[in-house]
């Protein structure tokens, strides 16, 4: 897994917690910056790729591992 500057355990959330989270995080971070998401909703896979579309961050890596969902994010 690539570098981040930051981790975010949303285990256990379901949708929109895991996204409301991470836009708060990404909120307090600089621009370039990646976010680290850690996930068990299956739902937040799409979800992810909507609010990277929408807020114009990059979703870098999706993957799925045992169950949980991990997500990179750079923000934009």
């Amino acid at each position: 897994m690539a570098d981040f500057d930051q981790e975010l355990d949303a285990s256990g959330l379901n949708c929109p917690l895991p996204i409301l989270r991470a836009k708060k995080t990404l909120a307090g971070m600089e621009a370039e910056q990646v976010l680290h998401i850690i996930a068990t909703d299956p739902g937040s896979v799409k979800d992810f790729e909507a609010f990277a579309k929408q807020t114009g961050n990059e979703l870098m890596e999706s993957k799925e591992d045992g169950g949980k969902f991990h997500f990179l994010i750079k923000k934009a």
